[in-house]
């Protein structure tokens, strides 16, 4: 048995351009090689690549046979990725072995599973009684304006700048302002222990109440006639998830008048527009990420300037697609049986790259990086608003540096997208730069339309992740949101539409599961199980696949490490 490894020292090395697929990309895979035989008596060599044995999530297998005849490889999913790893070995030549501590399964696989996985209809194949998944090619869906949009980038002359006018001309669509009542008997005093920081409000506002329509989530108080603005309400039946609403105008002056060269004044309308914000406890819970069926996308973005662009590569990291791996758009079983909420990711590979200020003159135009299970599918660019997970399941946000590539051997997934909103409770630096910050929106500066973002929370002793959609604002908007609620620091996600900003949070009860939306426009993005009247939601992202990345948040059965 032949054994090849990465090393660490090869972090460097693995980035190197002209890479040929993203196999090459990982700087810590282990390969190893055996002899092979199957039941038909065809006989072989077998390459098993460990993408990550640090994580141990991800496996490529494949086998050329010595007839000639061989498979795309096959991509395997470890279940148990901490306690168990996958190997080759020549003394057993049907299949793999399965190694947890003391125990060694035999997995017959080149006699029929592996051919019976690829022709099945599942995107998860189960293989050696449910140890291991073949993860199998899915279809993401995609709306009618993500396919509008395509088409007028794909196919029309100067569709770019049509989708922009789009946008800008439907900047307000989602706006709302939240109906405002005199305070009652049923507003919320103090924060319970255990709970969020409340955000620091104007004491002008302290008699106010207001009424979110939109909001798709049951608070745990009933008869509750409006919501203190800044105050957290627990959600109904998820210990540990907490809603809150506030209108930037609301924010205490002294927020407002802070950090004045970096953070535009708010006009009337955001001043007005609602934000919607849900935490969640990480004590209680962990988030996971997981790549589209299309995207992020790992080719050139049409952003990059063209001396920042080299003809000889078919992407910034060397590549132009992540074959052999496969990216299905969905949580897999094991993961969703623990998932409680989903919502989306960032830019699409398109619109994330910088095309204004330094970042579009450093590396090949600073695309957003990001990583699955411990695999990289595109590098992590210094300067850029990361949110990652260690191996040890701590989350974290930070701006990456090159010094944080030591980090690589450790993270389970990083997203990139921008620069922050908020860095050490401070407005990041380019909040107030449209070009450099690569905010999006149309080139005259009108950026105010629906936007989300997440954050990190730290408030006595316990540490909360906070999503939020804004209604109708601008990147300002959003810091000075951000900065109300003390948050550490915070970063765009997406932007434009409900099917950009979309959280979905999942009651269950025996086998029926109830879907709740941050606001209830989002639920259209959901199906119905059959075309009956009390047909059950079939959710996205957890019950069909998607063409965009996405977060999930899955109940932990430990404590989260303290930083």
């Amino acid at each position: 048995m032949t054994i090849r490894i990465a090393s660490v020292l090869m972090l460097a090395a693995a980035f190197a351009l002209n890479a040929g697929t993203i196999v090459d990309l990982q700087p810590l895979r282990q390969t190893t090689s055996a002899h092979v035989h199957s039941g038909s008596g065809k006989d072989g060599i077998a390459t098993l690549d460990n993408l990550n044995p640090s994580i141990g999530a991800w496996y490529l297998l494949s086998v050329a046979w010595k007839d000639g005849t061989s498979e795309p490889p096959w991509h395997l999913e470890n279940l148990k990725p901490h306690a168990a790893q996958v190997l080759l070995d020549e003394k057993y030549p049907a299949g793999i072995v399965i190694e947890e501590g003391a125990s060694r399964v035999q997995c017959d696989l080149f006699d029929g599973p592996l051919g019976q996985g690829r022709g099945s209809k599942l995107i998860y194949y189960p293989l050696c009684g449910g140890r291991l998944y073949l993860r199998n090619p899915a279809k993401g869906q995609r709306t009618a304006l993500e396919g509008a949009t395509e088409f007028l980038r794909d196919q029309v002359w100067g569709g770019e700048k049509v989708i922009v006018l789009v946008h800008h001309l439907l900047a307000d669509r989602y706006r709302e302002t939240g109906e405002a009542v005199n305070r009652g008997q049923n507003a919320a005093g103090a924060a319970a222990a255990g709970m969020p920081s409340a955000a620091l409000i104007d004491s002008a506002y302290a008699d106010r109440l207001v009424v979110p329509e939109q909001l798709g989530i049951e608070l745990e108080k009933s008869g509750v006639n409006g919501m203190t603005p800044g105050a957290w309400y627990p959600a109904a039946g998820s210990t540990g998830v907490y809603v809150s609403v506030i209108q930037p105008g609301f924010i205490q002056p002294s927020i407002l008048q802070s950090y004045r060269s970096l953070v535009s004044n708010l006009d009337s309308v955001e001043n007005s527009s609602l934000s919607y914000l849900i935490a969640f406890d990480l004590d209680q819970f962990e988030l996971g990420f997981a790549s589209g069926t299309d995207n992020p996308g790992v080719g050139w973005s049409d952003r990059v300037l063209p001396q920042m662009r080299d003809p000889n590569l078919s992407g910034p990291d060397g590549i132009g697609n992540i074959a052999p791996l496969i990216a299905t758009g969905l949580i897999g079983p094991e993961d969703g049986r623990r998932t409680i909420a989903t919502f989306t990711g960032g830019f699409k590979r398109n619109h994330g790259a910088f095309k204004y200020g330094d970042l579009a003159l450093k590396n090949h135009g600073s695309h957003y990086g990001f990583i699955e299970d411990g695999v990289v599918f595109s590098k992590l660019q210094p300067g850029l608003a990361t949110v990652f997970m260690l191996d040890d399941r701590f989350l974290d946000m930070k701006t990456w540096t090159e010094g944080d590539d030591k980090l690589l051997t450790k993270i389970k997934f990083a997203r990139q997208n921008g620069v922050p909103l908020v860095e050490s409770g401070k407005p990041g630096t380019l909040v107030n730069r449209w070009g450099p910050g690569n905010w999006s929106g149309s080139e005259n500066e009108k950026l105010r339309t629906i936007r989300a973002g997440v954050a990190l929370q730290s408030s006595h002793g316990k540490r909360f992740l906070i999503y939020a959609v804004f209604s109708d604002a601008t990147p300002s908007a959003m810091a000075r949101v951000f900065q109300a609620y003390q948050c550490d620091y915070a970063m765009l996600t997406d932007m434009n539409a409900l099917e950009h900003t979309y959280l979905a949070l999942y009651q269950r009860s025996g086998s029926e599961m109830t879907v709740e939306h941050l606001l209830k426009g989002m639920s259209v993005l959901d199906k119905a199980a059959d075309k009956s009247a009390n047909a059950q939601v079939v959710p996205r992202f957890l019950g069909f696949p998607d063409n965009r990345d996405f977060f999930y948040v899955m109940r932990r059965s430990a404590p989260e490490r303290k930083p």
